[in-house]
């Protein structure tokens, strides 16, 4: 059987972000649930670090280059998932910069992929408004989400030692999550 391809990445360009921890977690989870069915591949926002998006500067300067990579990474996935980071209740700056520059190259930036959402967070609430904005948004940009799922507390609730969840009842709703989306790609 052909290893499908998961994107995974974080919303996020912290070099210690929290919501990358989480991603490849469920990344994780993902291939150990499915066995060989999977292979992971990651990247980091911080390889994709472009201008601020205007229309002037596409207009100017066309579409970077680095969007269209990003774009292809998609493209080549089977599936995506992505932990978002919560900023002031919102987006990260550097996720939604690369978003709005892939929505010039095609609105449907998720190309029809499966999709899990992620998010985590320092605080109880995990991320939930960023998380609910993504739910909401996602599918009108292409993305087929088939879960989503927060940690809250991510200081208390995830071991960084064993680099997993460490309540049992919120790593089995993890669990339940990953096994969404390999179920929805391998019945594709």
């Amino acid at each position: 059987m052909t290893q499908r391809r998961i994107l995974v990445f974080a919303a996020s360009n912290s070099r210690t972000s929290i919501n990358r921890k989480l991603a490849l977690h469920a990344g994780e989870v993902l291939c150990s649930v499915f066995e060989d069915a999977f292979e992971l591949f990651s990247i980091d926002l911080n390889d994709f670090e472009m201008p601020i998006y205007s229309p002037e500067r596409q207009a100017n300067g066309g579409i970077p280059a680095l969007a269209q990579r990003f774009y292809d990474h998609i493209s080549a996935a089977d599936g995506v998932i992505i932990s978002f980071a919560e900023h002031n209740g919102s987006y990260a700056v550097a996720y939604k910069n690369v978003f709005d520059w892939c929505s010039r190259i095609d609105m449907k930036v998720y190309q029809d992929k499966p999709v899990l959402l992620l998010a985590t967070s320092p605080g109880a609430r995990g991320g939930q408004l960023v998380l609910d904005t993504a739910y909401e948004v996602l599918p009108y940009f292409g993305g087929q989400i088939v879960g989503k799922f927060k940690l809250p507390s991510f200081g208390e609730n995830f071991d960084n030692d064993a680099n997993a969840i460490s309540e049992p009842h919120i790593a089995a709703e993890l669990r339940r999550s990953v096994h969404a989306l390999g179920s929805a790609i391998l019945l594709d």
